[in-house]
């Protein structure tokens, strides 16, 4: 295998207004495409991070839910990086969106933390 990077993150969400508001006026994601597939009864939303194409915001009606704990089998959470993290969990803040308490990883000595998105995704926070 010779792989470059990953591409995207593809997330399937159970209120497709609430997700997109949260990924793009919460946390501040670009909007590089949006469709609604009418065959499949779907929107898919292309996201950017500092231009950079890295989730598909899907809406799919009746999708089963799924448990989404960082400790589940399966994907554990989606990280971004800050340079502080002390500001970025204000901001959440701010906006309403609550995060637990700031830890430092014993090994890398970095501050990390989590906070969910609208269905419960485990998101971090990870000071670069």
């Amino acid at each position: 295998m010779n792989f470059k990077k990953i591409h995207h993150i593809a997330i399937i969400c159970s209120d497709y207004n609430k997700s997109k508001d949260f990924y793009v006026n919460k946390l501040g994601l670009d909007i590089k495409q949006e469709i609604y597939r009418e065959e499949r009864d779907s929107f898919k939303l292309d996201l950017a991070l500092n231009g950079e194409y890295i989730i598909e915001l899907f809406s799919f009606p009746k999708a089963p839910a799924r448990p989404s704990y960082p400790e589940a089998q399966g994907l554990r959470h989606l990280a971004f990086e800050v340079e502080d993290i002390g500001e970025a969990v204000k901001e959440l803040n701010q906006k309403g969106i609550e995060a637990e308490e700031i830890r430092i990883d014993p090994y890398t000595h970095k501050r990390f933390t989590f906070f969910e998105d609208p269905d419960g995704l485990p998101l971090e926070l990870y000071e670069i």
